[in-house]
């Protein structure tokens, strides 16, 4: 918490009065939608309601939040957390949005108001692990010469860099290295051995970071945090009444995947070594022998979920639960304090914390089973497979059915919290999302296809309440800038057939290839696949005469530059560019959708809470699946209008939006772009604009 003392006792002008300080520092100007946010923003922190906003992109949403949360720590003292899902989002709000926010209103408030950013311990160098020379033993996959090598010299040049550094903040090395090389050099929150007792303690990199989160006014931290935060007994975010949940569509991903476990083989095998010098050789092979039996057992029976667990399985798992235990009480206690030595202290951290949490993993699978009713159950326990290098290799997974519990006993609960995103409404409603939250949804609402097909509306609003929790939220869209009607439009390829499983087909590439032509390239081509994306890559390049750049040929990054810098380029590419790419100008004229992103139907988890909604009554399919696609693909089409001035078209060649009953759903979620089904109108349009450039 911040200093009480160094609140402010002169009246702070109002958050009306503070955003147009903060908008005219830096040359903006007055925008509806972002004044209306930040109201809204500053009276959810006044009455403790939640809130859900949806603010379209040049909302100016980040002003819209941090003006009213600056506002509210300084005058009260008490710290603000503002979550992000991407790297992206929090390096813009540390290293432009604040700074540039704390010096305008800095006069205004009396003070400059402080901030610091907070990750999980894992992003950072843990300096005794460095000096002690504790490394990891490297997984299998990494005895060769060229590998070890490789990761050799990863550690050499971020040993160096220990000394160049201020944060030891892993997202602040440029190039970065590779995950098997930065755990050489970094410890869990459960494998650290504490400040009081870790001999660099003073000098930690991550309590250095802790010790300045308390003591700012806002801390910019993650969604896995976030998460980390909420399933530990122990505090790891500072005290703070106000959350601010940024890129709010993705909470729910970012939750799941922190609260996922994993088990294999060779994690197995990697623990047993691991442990090969702290406990005696039997012990340790008894260990590997238990990853062994695993091994087969995952060999044995079909990739996908276990509705019950297989003949065999629960014998296997309580063998090897039984070992770990058994292997962690020969460890013993790590010994801490001035006369442990810190090499062997960090060697049975490391050891304790790897038996502790795959024995946990396994106890979580086990009992995930004694509820009988699948829909009822809280985990969904299901074998997958992972690209190791050339290899795959099965894993055994398991994962929340829904964390909507978690979040309202442990988010909800304890601050209030603020969502936003430029696409929280589905199907013109907040319920899907705040369903995912833990929210209660609007009375009487429901998400029907029809209704939705019908919602015209762009200022959607909603209010929800649970009288047994008490919890309350609002939901409100202030809209966006944009004229979308008159600046795109929406083109469906009705005429197309629907896609299939025998890949894209003959008309699907004449299609392409007529609409890049007409736009002159300036083309960014989404894919529900990789595999996809690079088909249509290797035949678009036969058939026009622009440059096509396909995901993977490059680092994203890099050919994302490229693609802005070059306005006849075409990128090509699948998820991460759906909801990565911005891009304003001419460069990107038209934005083309390959099929509804609807989830594979072998999808596990999705598969699991499907059935779970229509174990209870309701329409698994709109919920899940339909849900899931509507929020993609208005993160996609949302690619398209960057800036005010923008203009182009948006083309999804998959027939069902405009045929299937479910794509006044899909539709009701997307921008209110003008629509047509009619090919030659959007062929048009482009032609128009591009036109337009040459001359």
């Amino acid at each position: 918490m911040t200093n009480p003392d160094s609140t402010v006792t002169d009246e702070i002008p109002s958050v009306a009065e503070l955003l147009a300080t903060a908008v005219g520092s830096v040359g903006g100007a007055h925008r509806d939608g972002q004044l209306a946010m930040a109201s809204a923003v500053a009276n959810a922190i006044d009455t403790g309601e939640h809130l859900a906003v949806q603010a379209g992109t040049g909302t100016g949403k980040s002003l819209a939040y941090l003006v009213p949360a600056v506002r509210h720590a300084v005058e009260t003292g008490k710290t603000v957390l503002v979550s992000t899902a991407t790297i992206a989002l929090q390096r813009q709000l540390i290293d432009r949005d604040l700074p540039r926010l704390a010096d305008a209103l800095a006069p205004s408030l009396g003070r400059r108001p402080e901030v610091a950013i907070l990750k999980g311990r894992g992003n950072y160098l843990c300096l005794n692990k460095i000096h002690s020379g504790a490394a990891d033993e490297p997984d299998g996959e990494l005895f060769d010469a060229f590998a070890i090598s490789a990761m050799g010299r990863e550690v050499k040049r971020l040993r160096e860099w220990t000394s160049d550094t201020e944060t030891g903040d892993r997202d602040d090395l440029d190039p970065g290295v590779s995950n098997n090389g930065w755990r050489q050099v970094s410890v869990s929150a459960r494998e650290c051995l504490g400040a009081n007792t870790c001999p660099y303690g003073t000098d930690c990199f991550a309590e250095t970071a802790r010790r300045k989160a308390t003591q700012a006014d806002l801390v910019v931290t993650n969604h896995a945090l976030l998460a980390i935060d909420a399933l530990s007994p122990a505090d790891i975010l500072p005290e703070h009444d106000v959350v601010i949940v940024d890129e709010a569509h993705e909470l729910t991903d970012r939750i799941t995947s922190v609260a996922t476990n994993e088990l294999s083989s060779a994690s197995i095998a990697g623990l047993a070594r691991r442990c090969g010098k702290l406990i005696d050789d039997e012990l340790a092979d008894a260990l590997a022998g238990g990853g062994e039996l695993l091994g087969t057992l995952l060999d044995q029976v079909p990739i996908g979920r276990w509705a019950e667990i297989p003949v065999g399985a629960a014998e296997t798992l309580a063998s090897l639960r039984d070992r770990l235990a058994q292997a962690r009480t020969a460890i013993g206690p790590v010994q801490r304090g001035a006369a442990a030595d810190p090499e062997a202290a960090a060697a049975r951290s490391a050891a304790v914390t790897g038996l502790e949490e795959t024995r946990d993993a396994v106890v979580r699978i086990l009992e995930s089973f004694a509820e009988p009713d699948e829909s009822r159950r809280a985990d969904v326990v299901w074998v997958g497979e992972e690209l190791v290098r050339s290899d795959r290799r099965r894993v055994l997974r398991v994962a929340p059915l829904s964390v909507g519990g978690l979040l309202r006993a442990s988010l909800f609960a304890d601050a209030t919290v603020i969502l936003t995103s430029a696409t929280l409404t589905i199907g013109g409603s907040f319920d899907a999302l705040a369903v995912t939250w833990g929210l209660p949804i609007a009375a009487g609402s429901t998400i029907d296809s029809d209704a939705a097909a019908e919602t015209g509306s762009r200022s959607v609003t909603a209010t929800g309440k649970t009288a047994a929790t008490g919890v309350r939220w609002t939901g409100l869209d202030v809209g966006s800038p944009f004229n979308h009607g008159s600046s795109a439009i929406l083109y469906v390829a009705k005429h197309l057939p629907p896609p299939g499983r025998d890949g894209l087909g003959e008309r699907f590439f004449t299609e392409l290839t007529e609409l890049i032509g007409a736009a002159g390239g300036r083309t960014l081509s989404l894919f529900s696949s990789m595999r996809a994306a690079k088909e249509a890559a290797e035949e678009l390049r036969e058939r026009v005469d622009v440059p096509i750049l396909c995901q993977g040929d490059d680092a994203t990054g890099a050919l994302v530059r490229r693609f802005a810098e070059d306005e006849p380029t075409c990128l090509f590419g699948t998820l991460s560019l759906w909801q990565g790419v911005d891009v304003p100008g001419p460069s990107c004229t038209l934005v083309t959708i390959d099929r509804i992103p609807f989830p594979r139907p072998d999808d596990p988890l999705l598969t699991a809470r499907q059935r779970a909604v229509e174990a209870r009554g309701g329409n698994g399919f709109m919920t899940v699946a339909a849900s899931h696609a509507a929020l993609l693909l208005a993160q996609g089409t949302g690619r398209l209008l960057r800036a005010t001035d923008d203009r182009g078209v948006v083309a999804v060649l998959d027939s069902r939006l405009a045929t299937a009953r479910y794509g006044g759903f899909l539709v009701a979620s997307l921008p209110p772009f003008w629509r047509t089904t009619d090919p030659a109108q959007a062929r048009g349009a482009l032609t128009r604009l591009r036109e337009a450039r040459v001359s």
